[in-house]
């Protein structure tokens, strides 16, 4: 029987067999972990049982800025592919990819394109870039080319170009960040393209949640199925984790797959939330071989679901998550997180763009700017309308300013960046960093 429909004991007896191999390749392989076990007396032995990681200290993702090459476990000439991340210091983290770690995401997303539905035969366009040293483009195109299924390159943005390829290629599904919808959906109207006629049948979501955390389409998810019904599959994943987090049909969470990935989620004190409760993912990577990861601390904060979904899966499911742990923003008495400021924002059809800053006060707590780039002149108070928009959502009314869309754009997307950066924070100390 496949793992993913198993019963609890059975997953957790698979975990604990690999998390025993996975502590013997770090005690022989890894500088960094051969260290930490020194340093900290652990005796890998005595680690047998998930509930014993506890005895072990988490990996931060400043460890991995500060001690980057201590992490790899292989010589450089079995490296095939140099991934990088944003670090929590000015300098990326890089991530060195063996034979087999390429391997092990191929399989990570051919069966997480299978939780969402995908099969042989399907024709993928792929709305996300393959360079930069980037490696969520780079996963779905091994993972598509497993499965069996079609891909067309296209890349991120260029409405035009996306549509033309739609109708040349006839693609059923796509891979895309769901504000970009809402983009391709105005191209549409705005040139008269019949949208809702297209080959496209299936969106599998990156990079921004779709839903709440009862699990039903927020602001931005409502505004895309509104117009456009189409199925629709959000995603989690992170480069540090190496795995993905995919919805299945029933949109109630991303199914975790265990021969992968030990999930935790801990409080501020690295100690097990209660179950049902919202704590930090920790992950703990099985199979990588490159530079496998002990407790790592995501920094991104989620709750579990345990019961049997309705498609099958025994597995956890994980939520949409909540926020960045250091992220948390407190304004006027309302503790919130971007997601929150973005999901208003992303429903907004007359904004072609918008940034959100957030700075000390005097007070200690926390001022919110949002800039705005507008699509077009409107003959009403846009300011007032947003504050409404605002305070009927999340409560509170952030200060708004309205630019040039031409000089957000140059800051949400600089020529380096690989994905929009729609959250500054400009905090002299970041919250629970």
């Amino acid at each position: 029987m496949n793992i993913e429909h198993s019963n609890k004991e059975a997953i957790k007896r698979l975990q604990e067999e690999k998390l025993t191999l996975a502590l013997r390749y770090l005690q022989e392989k890894s500088p960094f972990y051969r260290r930490m076990f020194l340093q900290n007396s652990i005796d890998i032995r005595q680690i047998q049982r998930l509930e014993d990681l506890a005895q072990v200290p988490c990996t931060t993702k400043q460890d991995l800025q500060l001690h980057n090459a201590d992490f790899l476990c292989v010589p450089r000439e079995n490296v095939i592919d140099y991934i990088t991340t944003s670090g929590t210091l000015s300098d990326p983290v890089t991530f060195a990819m063996t034979d087999a770690d390429l391997e092990r995401l191929a399989y990570n997303e051919k069966i997480s394109f299978e939780c969402a539905g995908a099969k042989k035969g399907d024709v993928f366009q792929l709305m996300t870039t393959m360079d930069k040293r980037f490696m969520a483009g780079l996963a779905y195109f091994l993972g598509i080319r497993k499965l069996g299924a079609s891909i067309i390159r296209v890349g991120n943005g260029i409405a035009e170009l996306q549509w033309d390829s739609i109708e040349r290629l006839k693609p059923n599904a796509a891979v895309v960040v769901p504000s970009f919808i809402l983009r391709l959906i105005k191209y549409a109207e705005d040139n008269g393209i019949d949208y809702k006629k297209s080959s496209i049948k299936k969106l599998v979501c990156i990079g921004e949640n779709l839903r709440e955390q009862d699990f039903s389409l927020n602001l931005l998810g409502q505004s895309i199925k509104e117009k456009w019904n189409v199925e629709l599959y959000s995603t989690y994943a992170s480069t540090e984790m190496a795995t993905t987090f995919t919805e299945c049909q029933y949109g109630c969470g991303g199914h975790h797959h265990p021969e992968l990935i030990i999930c935790e989620l801990i409080d501020d004190s690295g100690n097990v939330v209660p179950e049902g409760e919202t704590g930090e993912l920790t992950v703990t990577t099985l199979g990588v071989e490159g530079m496998p990861l002990l407790r790592f601390r995501t920094g991104d904060l989620a709750r579990f679901h345990t019961e049997p979904c309705r498609c099958g899966r025994t597995t956890m499911r994980i939520s949409p998550i909540v926020g960045r742990l250091n992220h948390l923003i407190k304004y006027k008495g309302t503790t919130l997180y971007p997601p929150a400021i973005f999901d208003v924002l992303d429903n907004v059809s007359y904004l072609e763009n918008y940034l959100v800053e957030v700075s000390d006060n005097e007070c200690g707590t926390d001022d919110i700017l949002v800039k705005i780039g507008l699509r077009e002149h409107l003959d009403y108070d846009v300011i007032k309308d947003l504050k409404d928009r605002f305070r009927a959502r999340i409560r509170v009314a952030p200060e708004v300013e309205i630019c040039p869309a031409d000089q957000i754009r140059a800051t949400i997307m600089p020529d380096i960046s690989r994905k929009p950066i729609k959250f500054i924070d400009k905090r002299k100390k970041k919250r629970y960093e």
